[in-house]
């Protein structure tokens, strides 16, 4: 199987399994080709860092397949890349944080000797959401790992892991993509025209997951505009408070809208694993593992929300971003171009301190969120922020 990828400077390439869907990270590629194919290049644990959407579980999957599979067995790297290797155990976590059980539950199944494959491999998608008594239960995993176990850590950078974590493993970062990068991608796997793929990149921020939304789903498109419309408006408290509710909702939205389609997939499988037909009653004895199934669900809501407000952050930040790029008359690389003659008023209107410190109250906000913040009341004081110029 081979797959074309642009490269950085547009040209085209094939890649042959497992490395198919990796692109534009030359440098890490050819490091963990040759990592995989050479046991004295071979690190027992590695961490694979770069901005969300720049392809980190992508390539950690790819580099697991390369090493637990034999060189021309696509059959066992496809299963590789599918989840569903014996060899292979992953972990990413649908809740806020990673469970101390689940690391614990990962650090047991990496003393096992591989079944089938060369090595046994251990995937932690999301480390960064480990707190540090999660993050204590890896070290002595990292320290003394088996002779043929390999782990792949992936997060957005080195400082979102504890030091004792980063001592212990070999860091890969990765290059942002450019925006060119990212439209010629998406034009390559979603058909859309070059204005609405050069768009998607742009507004994304080279975030290639969302930036495929926002080229195929013109809801999410709205629901952008939107919302920055909005918090262009907000004026004074009541604005604020009213723009925080809207904010909120329409996160909510945009998490069920991703969540419903695949609950409801989970639901069905689940039902007709244990033999019973659509439509039909369930059996007392069974409604044990729905309802575990639900509460599964309702984890992942809760992350589904709070990483969409989290966008909403990211989002927000390009466009006073964009504001202070013209503050200070450069408008030659904006995010938001769609939103100028607003943004260009924003700019003549506010000094540059101003919007400093409403960048410093968004960052703080994503901060607070992350501590477990209620949404709403972040929000609004952050609202309050950008109406007044003045942290609360």
């Amino acid at each position: 199987m081979t797959a074309a990828a642009p490269t950085s400077d547009g040209e085209v390439v094939g890649q042959q399994l497992p490395w198919a869907e990796v692109w534009g990270q030359h440098d890490a590629l050819a490091q963990l080709q040759a990592a995989a194919s050479d046991p004295a290049q071979l690190a027992h644990a590695w961490l694979i860092t770069g901005p969300a959407g720049s392809g980190r579980s992508t390539l950690a999957y790819a580099f697991a397949a390369a090493l637990i599979a034999e060189p021309g067995d696509d059959a066992a790297m496809r299963q590789v890349l599918a989840g569903t290797h014996p060899d292979l155990t992953a972990l990413r976590t649908e809740g806020v944080i990673i469970s101390i059980k689940d690391a614990r539950a990962l650090v047991e199944r990496s003393y096992f000797s591989p079944s089938l494959g060369r090595y046994r491999v251990m995937v932690m998608e999301d480390a960064d959401r480990m707190v540090e008594r999660t993050s204590n239960v890896l070290l002595k995993a990292l320290e003394e790992p088996p002779e043929r176990t390999v782990w792949i850590l992936c997060a957005p950078s080195e400082a979102d892991l504890l030091p004792t974590i980063r001592s212990r493993v070999r860091t890969l970062r990765l290059r942002e993509p450019d925006v060119a990068d990212v439209a010629r991608l998406i034009v390559a796997r979603t058909g859309v025209d070059d204005v609405t793929a050069e768009q998607a990149a742009r507004l994304s921020q080279r975030h290639i997951g969302m930036a495929v939304r926002l080229a195929t789903d013109e809801s999410a498109r709205e629901r952008r505009d939107e919302t920055l419309r909005a918090v262009l408006s907000v004026r004074g408290v009541g604005g604020a408070v009213e723009t925080a509710a809207r904010i909120v909702q329409l996160a909510t939205d945009d998490a069920k809208a991703l969540t419903a389609e695949r609950d409801e997939a989970e639901r069905e499988a689940l039902l007709r694993t244990l033999g019973i037909a659509p439509g039909a009653a369930t059996p007392p004895a069974v409604r044990g593992q729905l309802s575990a199934l639900e509460d599964d669900q309702k984890r992942r809501a809760t992350r589904s929300l709070r990483d969409g407000i989290d966008r909403v952050l990211t989002d927000l930040e390009s466009l006073f971003r964009d504001v202070l790029m013209i503050q200070f008359g450069r408008r030659d690389d904006l995010i938001n171009r769609e939103l100028a003659a607003d943004l260009t008023a924003l700019a003549d209107a506010w000094a540059p301190p101003r919007t400093l410190v409403v960048l410093d109250a968004i960052a703080q906000t994503r901060t607070n969120l992350e501590g477990n913040a209620a949404p709403t009341l972040a929000l609004e004081s952050m609202l309050v922020t950008v109406a007044s110029g003045r942290t609360l």
